[in-house]
């Protein structure tokens, strides 16, 4: 009998251990499908609801669990900010790498002279269409730029595979069948594949070849998810150290499954991608430090504002380099590390315009020592955009603005250094 209970008494905190020792933030997908039940409700579904959804649509049904009332700071998975928590004037709670998709809330009133322009925020990031939580498709754009995914299709299983097919073999190679996904295959604490045997899931749960997203513009993927690992305690604040994603390869070809025209170099390629450095460009990177100051070295220059691929498809390596997530210093790109698109935007929604990772349409970002505010830089409009001080720094995930010069100028420099 005392055999039983401790057996039962096993079963019953198995899946605790299984969150504690592996995470929070994939205990449900562990790289694949999750629980039937997770999603679907056989019985009680939204009157207007589709497949059997718990939420109305599908970004409402994952947002079930990636947002959550009464966060109070970042928080494991969550990746949206509960209108309730952030009142006017008080910014997104969630740091991920991806950024909180609640700056698409964040509208700001800019007058400068006598000149008032309303900055939407919708021009924040990715407009996902969520009814339960009051996320609408983009009202600007009706189709993805430099693509033809329409976007009030847009939703969160627009990139990621909501049943987790895709799969990583041992050997690199992506599958959606065959051998069966064991866990994550995000993280820098994921297990490896086992070769003939098991399968890790792609990064992010991100949709491959032959995934197809679209109710109306039979868009369907041609490039398989990116080579890239996380740290584990991704979601964090970074006003005293980084959060270093470890991005190896492959990155800007998987964007231009729906924005092809942007990467294409005889489209409407705007920045270059997919091309590495050299050695110029990755000296002016780690000799950056600040606007006035070209005195870093790689060992230390690393900037997560302003991250690349590491041009690598090595798994143990990028662990490495994504377990280090937190320490300081943290060091630079070589002359074959490559800039993608995520070296200037995040995946999700940031606190500015075009979902950049920093104001790129100003002279300053930090001004007199300050972030531009509203409350901290009155007679600079032109810097602060309407915003308070404390919602440019919540956009800057929280760092102070010591860090950077007294008249700091934009993060272009952190590569092109004309400051």
């Amino acid at each position: 009998m005392k055999i039983l209970k401790m057996v039962s008494l096993f079963v019953f905190i198995l899946p605790f251990l299984i969150i504690l020792l592996c995470g929070k933030s994939y205990a449900f997908h562990n790289g694949g499908v999750g629980e039937c039940t997770g999603c679907h409700s056989m019985h009680s579904t939204p009157s207007d609801g589709d497949y059997c959804l718990k939420g109305t649509d599908q970004s409402s049904t994952c947002l079930i669990c990636h947002e959550n009332s009464g966060d109070t700071g970042p928080t494991d998975y969550h990746i949206s900010t509960a209108d309730s928590d952030m009142p006017t004037s008080v910014p997104p709670k969630q740091r991920t790498p991806g950024g909180d998709f609640g700056w698409l809330k964040k509208s700001y009133t800019i007058t400068i002279g006598n000149v008032t322009t309303i900055e939407s925020g919708e021009r924040h990031g990715h407009n996902i269409v969520a009814v339960d939580k009051n996320y609408v498709a983009d009202n600007t754009n009706n189709t993805a730029p430099g693509g033809s995914f329409v976007s009030s299709d847009f939703s969160c299983i627009s990139c990621h595979d909501p049943h987790g097919k895709y799969r990583r073999l041992g050997d690199g190679t992506i599958i959606t069948k065959g051998a069966p996904i064991m866990a994550s295959g995000s993280y820098d604490n994921s297990p490896d594949p086992v070769a003939g045997e098991t399968a890790v899931g792609v990064y992010r749960l991100l949709g491959g070849i032959g995934f197809t997203n679209s109710k109306t513009s039979n868009v369907s993927f041609t490039v398989n998810p990116p080579t890239a690992v996380a740290p584990s305690n991704y979601n964090r604040s970074e006003s005293s150290t980084q959060t270093y994603v470890a991005y190896g390869k492959g990155m800007s070809r998987w964007c231009a499954n729906c924005h092809s025209d942007m990467h294409s170099d005889t489209g409407k390629l705007l920045h270059p991608c997919d091309r590495t450095f050299g050695s110029s460009l990755a000296n002016n990177y780690n000799s950056y430090v600040k606007s006035g100051d070209t005195t870093g070295v790689q060992a230390s220059s690393y900037l997560s504002l302003v991250p690349y691929e590491e041009n690598s498809t090595d798994y143990s390596s990028l662990k490495t380099i994504a377990g280090k997530s937190g320490s300081s210093p943290l060091s630079g790109p070589a002359s074959n590390s490559q800039v993608m698109c995520l070296s200037c935007h995040r995946a999700h929604a940031t606190g500015w315009n075009h979902m950049f990772r920093w104001s790129n349409e100003v002279d300053f970002i930090v001004y007199n020592s300050l972030w531009p505010g509203t409350d901290t830089t009155p007679d600079n409009p032109e810097f602060s955009l309407g915003r308070l001080g404390a919602e440019t720094q919540a956009a800057y995930y929280d760092r102070p603005a010591t860090i950077f010069a007294s008249y700091q100028r934009i993060l272009c420099n952190k590569c092109h250094n004309m400051d």
